[in-house]
């Protein structure tokens, strides 16, 4: 498996799984609980075929079965030398990255003379006011892993965001208001 073939709910499973030996549904909890379902689309359904397929590639591999009560039994996973290749060479690859990742809001911004002022305005506060939630949202993660002494490196995504989102909205509202102001024409075309 080459590096870009990973997906990146299978680059998140061998993530998890380099810490140590889990089964799906943990994963899927730990993915919840430190915010990373924010950055990766993730469903249980989803985590288990991802994870079926990295078996199928021998990236990883059956560590055991566990049950928990009368619960059904789940099979333990690890991750295997390969997997662990895989993981470091994407990871690697992907921090040096800068490549246009082309997200569909710049496109937007570009377009936006299309629309008239008012209306510029009007989706550009809905907009503000969603950011304004993620932000709350990725301060709550902060704050309960703090709480919950977890290590830095599991929630550095947070920071990340956090640090985003706060340019973004600054960016925005200052856009906001040269529209509002008229020292930034969104129409100058008749």
């Amino acid at each position: 498996m080459t590096r870009t073939s990973l997906t990146p709910l299978s680059l998140a499973a061998l993530g998890l799984l380099r810490e140590k030996p889990r089964h799906p549904y943990e994963m899927y909890q730990t993915l919840v609980l430190r915010g990373e379902d924010r950055i990766v689309k993730v469903r249980p359904g989803t985590l288990y075929h991802a994870v079926a397929r990295l078996a199928e590639l021998g990236l990883v591999e059956e560590d055991g079965v566990e049950r928990d009560g009368k619960r059904p039994e789940r099979t333990v996973y690890r991750m295997t030398p390969d997997g662990e290749a895989a993981l470091k060479a994407t990871v690697e690859h992907m921090l040096g990255d800068a490549g246009n990742t082309f997200p569909p809001f710049p496109l937007a911004l570009a377009e936006a003379h299309s629309l008239p002022a008012e209306r510029v305005v009007d989706r550009l506060n809905v907009r503000l006011e969603g950011l304004r939630e993620r932000l709350a949202e990725y301060d709550a993660l902060e704050g309960g892993a703090l709480e919950r002494e977890v290590p830095p490196a599991f929630w550095i995504i947070v920071k990340y965001q956090q640090h985003l989102l706060a340019a973004e909205i600054d960016w925005l509202e200052g856009m906001v208001g040269e529209i509002l102001t008229g020292s930034l024409d969104i129409n100058p075309c008749p």
